[in-house]
């Protein structure tokens, strides 16, 4: 694995989504690492969606502009409360109008980094065939997007590599999306070359990222927690796109999915259900609904009686009673309006993700998991 600086062409990071999380997350660590000459270089955003809130980040980062991240919390027992510029976006784009530019910046980018949403890997059925024989014309769904972008590239540079860097909180979210896009390639009858350059170029990297971003500074920006981790499966002949201390390379990138997303996602979850099943007030936060003692006593039994004992089954025991320690830490932090409205976004898909496989391992321990279990009935 690699990252250097590179000065001049076309921005070497092609990213789609332009989530306030991935502004302060890794758009943030690139930004530090440029300042240290530990990036790869800058940016190109692309916008995927037509929503309002997305299409006045793209038009406030277009000029190539600095906006600011507020972190906010306690780190080492310290109080942290500061602003930094976030300056790493050097390009931004919409794939509805910005098509030929997107394709321009596939060709010469070295690492694509994506977050398009809960439901970023679902297929569209108008992308077919057909329609993606027009290049001047985006495909309708993200794989769709890779798909055409990488033919294109197998086409054009057939030798040049590319590791691409989901952060979509879908499990082996890099090997899913390489097999998204080879279900496409077969069905649109892609020349056998493509599989060719996938295999020998094309890095697809199982990835997570963890760090708690609360609300967006309009009209570009976000508040965040001090903690932080981008951690990344290691894997030979993968092109990072920058050093940075809370970017973390490892063996063994499931010890780190299964705690966060069935201790910290789990817990969000599981408050956003009692937020909603309650009638709760609108505006409510995570911090506030924990200082309803009845609510945080619940939260910690759920962990405590019916995540622990799947976690300590795995061989996780201690690493889980730690990390769910500074979870609660995170989730009480004084400085973060964390909205549970936002939680409770796609929150039957989110249900079936964090829950359901703790319950169905919880089963086969003969578990008792009442909350849980009832969590998962109200999603059926």
């Amino acid at each position: 694995m690699q990252s250097q600086t590179q000065d001049a062409g076309e921005n070497p990071i092609l990213q789609f989504g332009t989530s306030r999380f991935l502004l302060a997350h890794a758009d943030l660590f690139i930004s530090q690492a440029l300042a240290e000459g530990n990036a790869l270089g800058k940016i190109t955003l692309v916008q995927t969606t037509g929503s309002a809130e997305s299409t006045r980040r793209v038009a406030a980062l277009a000029s190539g502009a600095s906006y600011p991240v507020c972190v906010r919390g306690l780190a080492d027992g310290k109080v942290v409360d500061e602003e930094l510029q976030g300056q790493a976006i050097g390009k931004a784009l919409f794939a509805g109008s910005d098509w030929p530019a997107v394709r321009r910046a596939a060709l010469s980018a070295r690492v694509i980094i994506s977050n398009t949403g809960d439901r970023g890997f679902a297929l569209d059925p108008e992308d077919s065939r057909e329609s993606i024989g027009d290049r001047s014309v985006a495909p309708r769904s993200f794989p769709a997007k890779i798909a055409v972008l990488l033919l294109e590239r197998s086409e054009q540079n057939p030798q040049q590599p590319i590791s691409l860097f989901p952060c979509e909180l879908i499990e082996r979210n890099g090997e899913r999306l390489r097999e998204i896009v080879i279900g496409l390639a077969r069905e649109w009858g892609f020349p056998a070359s493509f599989f060719d350059y996938l295999d020998a170029h094309c890095r697809f990297a199982n990835s997570l990222v963890d760090r708690i971003v609360s609300e967006p500074i309009e009209p570009v920006g976000a508040v965040a927690e001090p903690y932080a981790l981008w951690a990344i499966g290691e894997q030979e002949g993968l092109v990072l796109p920058c050093r940075h201390p809370a970017i973390v390379v490892t063996p063994d990138l499931q010890r780190y999915e299964t705690l966060k997303l069935h201790i910290l996602n789990l817990g969000h979850t599981f408050l956003a259900d009692r937020w909603r099943s309650e009638g709760r007030p609108a505006t409510e936060t995570v911090r506030e609904i924990l200082g309803d003692a009845s609510v945080r006593a619940e939260l910690e039994a759920v962990w405590g009686d019916e995540v622990q004992p799947v976690m300590a089954a795995r061989g996780l025991g201690d690493e889980a009673v730690a990390y769910t320690a500074e979870v609660l830490d995170r989730f009480l932090n004084p400085f973060l309006v964390h909205r549970l409205s936002d939680i409770a976004n796609n929150h039957v898909e989110k249900i079936n993700r964090r829950i359901r496989p703790i319950v169905e391992a919880g089963q086969t321990l003969g578990l008792n998991q009442p909350r849980l279990a009832a969590m998962l009935d109200s999603a059926a």
